[in-house]
């Protein structure tokens, strides 16, 4: 399971990313590890598609991944066949127009080559418990930048 949100104060302004990672080994254990990391000047989509692109990063071989996250910017791209469409199109949107945040879409297909994946979305600040703790990394990455940068 890879669970990601992310955050900015500002659109733009600073920002940052949250992520679990969970995966049971053969044993039946379960492991899990958490990511975030804050950015200057950023925006909201760019650091939803970073908390994607971080765990599928973290992967060392190919894998099953759920992902789970409030980003319907993120989940539509795969659910309504929007990248599908962008790629066909030479990266260019309906409009014709190149796709904003193109380097991380493309970063984010990069990174997810080699696994099987499916998108779930859920309702934000809703009680989803590992939605809440990647919006508590994310929230907590985007405040520790805005600090870093007043000083």
């Amino acid at each position: 399971m890879l669970f990601s949100d992310g955050s900015s104060r500002g659109n733009p302004g600073p920002g940052g990313y949250g992520t679990i990672l969970r995966f049971t080994d053969s044993k039946g254990e379960v492991h899990e590890r958490e990511y975030s990391e804050g950015f200057p000047d950023t925006t909201n989509n760019r650091m939803e598609l970073m908390g994607v692109i971080r765990g599928f990063e973290e992967l060392t071989r190919p894998c099953r991944v759920h992902v789970v996250t409030d980003s319907q910017y993120v989940v539509k791209a795969f659910t309504e066949g929007w990248l599908e469409n962008w790629i066909a199109r030479d990266w260019r949107g309906s409009d014709r127009k190149p796709v904003k945040n193109i380097e991380l879409w493309q970063r984010l297909v990069n990174a997810m080559d080699g696994h099987e994946y499916t998108f779930e979305w859920v309702k934000g600040h809703a009680g989803h418990p590992e939605n809440e703790r990647c919006d508590r990394l994310a929230a907590g990455a985007a405040d520790k930048v805005s600090i870093q940068n007043m000083v």
